[in-house]
């Protein structure tokens, strides 16, 4: 993948996907490559309330983030077009995914439960994995989100091998497959 090739995002890149799953390692590169902004829903959620996800969720509960979360979301995707990293669970939201597909265009990380495990099972930064079975957590998370995140526009496969530019790669590929998203210029 080079920066040199030359093409236009025509609407906002929305990776979605389990935790674990590259939305931010593999948004940024792809950013980077379309030389276009990076956005993450969840850091500009944190940046307007001043504190963290977990905080919020103590202190507010999870009713009030998702309500925080999808106007940030509408907010971004009325901004200038980019790849947009969201939180695991904000595709879930009917209302946001309505947004997503009227503003932009939604792109799966699909990676499988043992790949995921491998990248999460020793972060302490996953509030919902804080359990006394994070990996059975992880798995019922998995099971019931995989059949909403199956709905995105796009789906693009993770590998152990691949590296965050390979899948970056990937993902502009699939991209390319949809000239209403992203136009190649001559």
């Amino acid at each position: 993948m080079t920066a040199t090739t030359q093409s236009k995002l025509k609407k906002t890149v929305v990776l979605v996907g389990m935790m674990g799953a590259g939305k931010t390692a593999v948004g940024k590169a792809l950013a980077a490559s379309l030389g276009v902004p990076f956005l993450d829903s969840d850091a500009e959620i944190e940046s307007a309330a001043a504190m963290s996800i977990a905080e919020i969720f103590a202190r507010d509960g999870e009713a009030f983030f998702r309500a925080r979360e999808t106007q940030v979301i509408d907010r971004l995707l009325d901004g200038e077009s980019g790849i947009l990293s969201t939180g695991g669970g904000a595709f879930l939201s009917e209302q946001n995914r309505k947004l997503i597909s009227d503003k932009g265009v939604s792109v799966w990380l699909k990676a499988d439960l043992p790949l995921l495990w491998n990248r999460v099972k020793y972060k302490n930064t996953r509030p919902l994995l804080r359990t006394d079975n994070p990996y059975e957590t992880l798995q019922n998370l998995y099971e019931t989100r995989a059949p909403i995140y199956a709905m995105a526009d796009i789906s693009v496969q993770a590998r152990p091998e691949y590296s965050i530019e390979t899948m970056a790669s990937k993902v502009r590929d699939a991209l390319a497959s949809r000239p209403d998203v992203l136009e190649a210029k001559p």
